[in-house]
């Protein structure tokens, strides 16, 4: 009996090994199709953001583009609005030559020179360009002064303070867009 036994025990045994084995190669097909359809969904989710990558790219390309384009077109034509401003200047300038050849009274043409040149200074106003102030005798300013020499001061209370000014500084908002060119004494 013992071996009986023993027989049909190894028999049950082979018929779970083999149920087992079944078990597990229909399992290992189960899992390597899992796999594979997830190795399948990853790829065509890789692929998918890539693709929305490079059309993020390219509109970010574009648009790079197409703002550089228009601040080249913006800076070309930023300054159309102030010279047709100055155009009737140009014209009374013409004018004013032609004028003076025949005009013998230099206090007419001087008169005519000053008018013109306040019609300029008015459209260069109105614009937000302004000269500096008077800087003679005030202490000399890095951040709106440029000095171009130092002379022995004319009064101890002139010393390191702008003595005469060379060139007139001038603003744009407040913005120095001309450094005022001054002699400062020492």
């Amino acid at each position: 009996m013992d071996t009986k036994n023993q027989e049909q025990q190894e028999e049950e045994l082979r018929v779970d090994e083999s149920q087992v084995e079944e078990t597990n190669t229909t399992e290992g097909v189960s899992v390597e199709e899992n796999n594979l359809s997830q190795e399948e969904k990853l790829s065509a989710e890789v692929a998918e953001l890539k693709e929305k990558y490079l059309r993020l790219y390219s509109d970010f390309e574009n648009f790079r583009k197409r703002t550089a384009k228009e601040r080249i077109d913006l800076i070309k034509t930023a300054s159309e609005e102030v010279l047709k401003d100055l155009i009737p200047i140009v014209d009374d300038f013409e004018r004013a030559f032609k004028a003076a050849e025949k005009e013998v009274d230099t206090q007419k043409i001087q008169e005519g020179n000053q008018l013109i040149f306040q019609k300029l200074v008015k459209i260069l106003e109105s614009k937000g360009l302004k000269p500096m102030e008077e800087l003679i005798g005030q202490p000399f300013n890095p951040d709106t002064q440029e000095a171009i020499t130092q002379i022995p001061s004319p009064s101890p209370e002139l010393k390191g303070a702008v003595v005469d000014v060379v060139e007139k500084g001038f603003f744009l908002g407040e913005k120095v867009v001309r450094f005022a060119k001054v002699v400062i004494g020492a």
